[in-house]
């Protein structure tokens, strides 16, 4: 087993809804012995009924993610322990910004940025930041398949502006790498060596800022 990814203590899995981030975190947490920091996004009790009904339930169900997810990076990051050298994430804190951006209206958006700024501020960056990107399509055939009854409300707007609202963000991003991995043509949640394949892009040394790449099978 493999016990150091570049040196990265804590490296981040984003994408957007169905991309994957999740199957490739625990993999590489697995593969590299790191400490694996999972959204707890079924803990959310106003999640399901956001979908059917946003305007009513998207503040609660942003704030619930903001607070849960600060609770959680607070109780891992900010408090080491000796025994663990890396983490690794699938999501990271400004997700809750980007989300919250989409989902309120402005003066309920304007008090949590207000929020989000105070926690955000005690967090640490992550080391690199992996960006998993697939066509909003195929993200929409992904959920479908994978049959989460609260899911199924889930339009190829919404998916949209959420892809939007990421790559807006990563642009002002200079102090670490953001590797953007087009991976529409793997699978590497079934094929192994697909999985391998994204592994080594991810493995590379990259420089601070944004970097895109596209991933496709020799």
């Amino acid at each position: 087993m493999q016990r150091e990814l570049l040196h990265r203590r804590y490296l981040c899995i984003e994408g957007n809804i169905g991309t994957g981030k999740t199957t490739l975190a625990k993999r590489l947490a697995q593969q590299y012995d790191a400490r694996l920091i999972l959204e707890q996004f079924a803990d959310n009790p106003f999640l399901p009924y956001f979908y059917e009904n946003p305007a009513q339930y998207a503040f609660p169900v942003e704030l619930f993610f903001l607070t849960e997810r600060y609770k959680q990076l607070e109780r891992i990051l900010l408090k080491p322990d000796l025994f663990v050298s890396q983490h690794l994430s699938d999501y990271f804190f400004p997700k809750s910004l980007l989300f919250a951006r989409i989902n309120l209206p402005t003066n309920e958006f304007r008090l949590f940025q207000s929020l989000y700024q105070i926690l955000q501020k005690q967090l640490p960056s992550p080391d690199m930041l992996v960006y998993l990107h697939r066509p909003v399509e195929q993200l929409l055939e992904l959920i479908r398949r994978r049959g989460r009854a609260y899911e199924k409300h889930i339009r190829t707007e919404y998916l949209q502006q959420i892809q939007d609202a990421y790559f807006d963000y990563f642009k002002n991003i200079k102090s670490y790498p953001v590797l953007i991995l087009d991976v529409q043509a793997l699978d590497f949640a079934h094929r192994e060596e697909d999985y391998e394949l994204l592994r080594s892009y991810i493995e590379r040394e990259y420089a601070p800022g944004v970097h895109y790449l596209s991933i496709l099978r020799p």
